[in-house]
């Protein structure tokens, strides 16, 4: 609910109209129609300050608590995610490490993706068991029978990504939530390849949702932010602990950024899904392409759990595949492109693509192609599809001509 001075907004909105309108309020002061950036560092307090939290997020007070264009970002993120609290940091690494340091102990389990982004990887797999005593399985989330094996009378989080970074692997969330539940561990996924409305991880039986702000969300390549969202008990030591006493808070400029690219989250996200279903059809027919990894491609191996779990909303605008060549040839290919862009990040405007090659521990439980071509990881951006798709040709021609 978006609270104006003239109007309350009534509680059943679209998506559409909630990404407009959520979070937002007219400015007091001003009379802007849409809430300002507030660059202090410290606000005003009341006469008699004695009864206020020192730590108290709630209310603008000392920006590392929270300021006004954290507080309006959290309660978009709250009615876009269909959460009941948000908290934003500073980065997606940020949102997750609090996730872990918050909720995880000296002793505890964690079951783990296999596949997964390369810094929750390297947290899980040498930063929390070296430091602090943190043990975790890695395992393939599509076996639902490896993920039961997996459990421990310790396991106290079960960590997914709904689509993995970067084999593009699809878990059946409202499955793993259950093998979790049933453990007593909390579920939390990783949801940037798949913002809302493409999917919402909470109404399957996650616990926390994970959002790297700085890609898809926020949509313009301009600003870096994280963000949890689940329920206000889960939220809130995460706010106390990670924000205010860690102190990975985001700055009011990239929380009106993210607040304002937000605003066109589901037109970038309508045209992103349509045309990456497009460009992957055609990449899939091209015999220069040694595969190609979408889970809107009838052959790709959760393409039904993808179908079933997103809803007929799309399948998201990641894609990985290779062209048939060695590493050199890789490069030249991505070399050849004009259009789109070879730079890291994914979820932008204008579309990226990076070529990663075969090596590192994650690497050994990437698909077989992965494995002997390497990868190029293209995030699908909002250009027209057909100079999209020319471009792709024109550097495949160049590259094999």
């Amino acid at each position: 609910m978006t609270t104006r001075p003239d109007k309350r907004l009534p509680d059943s909105l679209s998506f559409p109209t909630n990404a407009v309108h959520a979070g937002n309020e007219i400015d007091a002061g001003s009379g802007a129609i849409r809430t300002p950036i507030v660059m202090a560092n410290s606000y005003a307090l009341p006469e008699d300050p004695a009864q206020l939290s020192w730590s108290g997020t709630d209310v603008p007070l000392y920006t590392r608590n929270s300021g006004a264009n954290q507080l309006a970002l959290q309660n978009k993120l709250v009615a876009l995610e269909g959460g009941e609290d948000a908290v934003v940091l500073a980065s997606g690494v940020a949102a997750l490490h609090a996730v872990f340091f918050t909720h995880l102990r000296t002793g505890d389990h964690v079951v783990v993706a296999d596949v997964t982004y390369e810094a929750t990887w390297r947290l899980f797999a040498e930063l929390l068991p070296a430091r602090y005593g943190i043990e975790a399985t890695f395992v393939d989330m599509t076996d639902l029978d490896a993920v039961r094996a997996a459990i421990r009378p310790n396991t106290r989080m079960v960590h997914v990504e709904t689509i993995a970074n970067p084999t593009t692997k699809v878990t059946d969330i409202a499955a793993v939530a259950t093998i979790a539940h049933d453990a007593g561990a909390i579920l939390v996924v990783d949801s940037t390849f798949t913002p809302p409305p493409l999917y919402r991880p909470l109404s399957d039986g996650a616990d926390l949702v994970v959002h790297s702000l700085t890609k898809y969300i926020n949509g313009h390549g301009d600003a870096m932010g994280g963000a949890v969202i689940g329920s206000a008990e889960l939220i809130a030591p995460i706010k106390n602990d990670a924000m205010v006493d860690v102190g990975g808070v985001i700055s009011p400029f990239n929380a009106w950024l993210i607040t304002r690219g937000s605003v066109t989250l589901p037109l970038r996200l309508r045209q992103q899904n349509s045309s990456a279903a497009r460009i992957a059809a055609r990449l899939r027919e091209d015999p220069r392409i040694a595969y190609v990894a979408y889970p809107g491609l009838p052959d790709h191996a959760q393409h039904d759990v993808a179908t079933r779990q997103f809803g007929g909303r799309g399948y998201g605008a990641m894609m990985a595949f290779a062209v048939a060549g060695d590493p050199e040839t890789q490069n030249r290919f991505v070399a050849n492109l004009r259009v789109i862009t070879s730079a890291v990040s994914l979820g932008h405007d204008e579309s990226l693509i990076v070529h990663v090659g075969t090596e590192g521990p994650r690497v050994a439980h990437y698909p077989e192609e992965f494995r002997k071509w390497g990868h190029l990881r293209f995030s699908v951006g909002i250009e027209d599809p057909d100079d999209l798709i020319a471009d792709l040709t024109c550097a495949l021609d160049e590259t094999f001509g």
